[in-house]
């Protein structure tokens, strides 16, 4: 029977933090890197410093001619004025020099070129005297030989460089890049570039670990896929340890059946910490193997990144002799409510873009392995162990992932989602650059409510009212104030039943969801499909419970394909192009116009004015006309205007 060893004591993360650097130390470990000579060139840039560098020749060597002009005696121009004018007399009191040229020996200034009144072949005429040293460089006015250039510790930059060559110095100590040894481990894990089969999961939490590592002043060291196998990760683990500052093994940390790091670890070295009160990276293993830092990381590569960030960071920086880099932040509405577990240090990715002067943070998907939820992350919130969560419109610190500028630049869609708005912001992105579309996706009715808040500067709708049978207008006027807004089409789609390839079960409409051999994938509440669906099932009589799946929800139309396409249901209502990008079958059922909603100040905005040039253009038009099930005849229009 496999071994099971339940764990998870969840550390405080500070006390997690205190215990594994407090342990390096108490085992004598100095982790600082020492010093290696590196060339002064551009593989020196952003290295640090591990010692004092001094200056090994002054700069300017000699003293230079700062100006074009004459270099002349300054005692001999004394009197010179407009009303007195002097005359030089050329290769005794006065010699014709360049920017850059050695001053002429016996002479203490320049004059410039511009302030000569007239010159003969024998002599130069000034109206003005010149001081001592006027104009010139003296030897060592900039960097004096023997003065410090650079202190220990310091991250050589550009300009640095420069300096550098300047003050004589060709070859500079820095410290060590740490080798960190990465060892991914588990027998589901295939190499990129294999086609995965049913259980086989490609690796990559490795390249974002190594890129990290690099990006923090680390050197990565790939190990191969480790199975899980105690004696064969054992091995790998002792191997590395002979040539890393830093072991991490990948996976294996948890506590399940197959998780033997900790064990290993324990055999081997020290386990400090197994468990973190963090959310999400409990699994985190801490210690020290053969008197060398060693990291045991969650497989998930959303707790495998924060992990790294909270443990891996500062370790780095502290071999480099650096302090952790802190964060920028703004403070931000967050447009949903949080519900957080007590006594854990949660981190929750979100979106966040200025509307109105404010910035507004949306959250993410949670789940630890959506590694689009890292990609597409703007920044993150930290939410104590000791709250319950955050209220909807609460005030909360973001601790940015992105440029500022990018995040002002940003225009806000929070609505419902559609392929077409992917392919918007792709275009947005090629033609000004700068400029990008952060979209969030929580439905129609969410969008609504988002733009009531002033929390959206546009929002995705689709919503089919059912007295009036028009889109989109009857909820405008129901729940905002219409004057204050407008509705700006953007494609006209296709909605139907997404079902699997040559659709086995022979689904023909919405009648066929009550079958029991029929699993149904639903959209979340608010979305403009999901009452699309209960209009639907009105007309026809059917009550959602007799639907099975009635309540699995998905956020997405691709969403929604994927499930099929993964066995998981046998039906979904979505868009032709969703079922089209996965290739299964599609049951027609309505055609609906999706339109963005936005106040009409936005309307009349520079940021608008930009989406109208895309969505007016062919090679737009084109683009979205590929995906099938789309007319784009009237996108870009102004539909209604309150």
């Amino acid at each position: 029977m496999k071994k099971r060893d339940i764990y998870l004591v969840g550390t405080p993360l500070q006390e997690a933090e205190d215990k594994f650097f407090h342990g390096l130390t108490s085992h004598g470990l100095d982790i600082r890197m020492e010093g290696e000579p590196v060339p002064v060139d551009v593989e020196a840039l952003f290295r640090i410093t591990s010692e004092p560098v001094f200056a090994q020749l002054s700069s300017p060597a000699y003293h230079s001619c700062a100006m074009d002009g004459i270099a002349t005696r300054s005692y001999a121009t004394f009197g010179a004025s407009e009303a007195n004018p002097r005359s030089l007399r050329l290769g005794e009191d006065a010699v014709f020099v360049d920017t850059g040229d050695p001053l002429p020996k016996g002479f203490d200034s320049v004059i410039m070129v511009e302030d000569l009144i007239e010159t003969t072949e024998d002599t130069v005429t000034i109206i003005a005297p010149s001081k001592p040293w006027q104009h010139v460089r003296t030897v060592g006015e900039d960097i004096v030989a023997t003065e410090l250039v650079l202190p220990a510790n310091h991250e050589i930059r550009a300009v640095d460089l420069g300096a550098l060559l300047a003050a004589g110095v060709t070859c500079v100590m820095v410290r060590r890049k740490p080798k960190v040894v990465i060892i991914p481990t588990g027998d589901e894990l295939i190499p990129p570039g294999v086609t995965p089969e049913a259980g086989d999961i490609i690796e990559f939490n490795s390249r974002i670990i190594g890129g990290l590592v690099q990006e923090w002043g680390g050197e990565p060291v790939f190990w191969d896929i480790v199975p899980d196998e105690p004696g064969a990760l054992c091995e790998s683990v002792c191997k590395a340890s002979s040539l890393a500052d830093i072991i991490v093994v990948n996976a294996g940390s948890s506590a399940g059946s197959e998780d033997y790091t900790a064990d290993i670890v324990k055999s081997l070295g020290e386990l400090i910490v197994h468990g973190v009160g963090i959310k999400p990276g409990k699994p985190t293993i801490l210690g020290i193997l053969n008197s060398k830092p060693f990291l045991g990381i969650p497989g998930y590569p959303v707790s495998a990144a924060l992990s790294c960030e909270l443990f891996l960071l500062p370790l780095l920086a502290k071999m480099l002799g650096r302090k952790v880099p802190e964060r920028a932040k703004v403070n931000a509405l967050c447009t949903r409510r949080i519900v957080s577990t007590p006594g854990m240090d949660e981190f929750v990715r979100v979106k966040v873009g200025n509307v109105g002067g404010r910035y507004v943070a949306s959250p993410l998907a949670r789940g630890a392995g959506a590694i689009m939820s890292l990609v597409r992350a703007d920044g993150y919130i930290e939410i104590p162990r000791s709250s319950q969560g955050i209220l909807e419109s609460s005030e909360v610190t973001v601790n940015l992932l992105r440029n500022i500028q990018e995040i002002d630049n940003a225009i806000v869609a929070i609505g419902s989602h559609d392929l077409a708005l992917d392919l918007l912001g792709s275009f947005l992105a090629m033609e000004y650059p700068g400029v990008n579309l952060s979209s969030t996706h929580v439905g129609s009715m969410g969008g609504i409510m988002a733009m009531r808040r002033g929390e959206a500067h546009i929002a995705g709708v689709h919503l089919l009212d059912e007295e009036t049978g028009e889109y989109n207008v009857p909820y405008v006027k129901r729940y905002l104030d219409p004057k204050d807004y407008a509705l700006v089409n953007l494609v006209y789609r296709e909605q139907g039943l997404i079902v699997a390839p040559g659709n086995p079960k022979g689904i023909q409409g919405i009648s066929d969801l009550i079958r029991p051999d029929v699993s149904f994938v639903n959209r979340q509440r608010g979305a403009g499909t999901r009452i699309l669906l209960d209009l639907e099932l009105k007309k026809l009589g059917i009550e959602p419970e007799m639907i099975s799946g009635y309540e699995h929800e998905e956020y997405t139309h691709m969403g929604v394909a994927a499930s099929v396409a993964n066995n998981v249901a046998d039906a979904g209502l979505g868009i032709r192009s969703a079922a089209r990008a996965l290739g299964l079958g599609f049951v027609p059922l309505a055609w609906e116009r999706y339109d963005l909603l936005m106040t009409r100040e936005f309307l009349h905005s520079s940021s608008m004015e930009k989406l109208f040039s895309i969505m007016s253009s062919q090679e737009f038009k084109d683009k979205v006309s590929s995906l099938s099930g789309y007319d784009v005849s009237h996108s870009g229009e102004v539909m209604w205007e309150g």
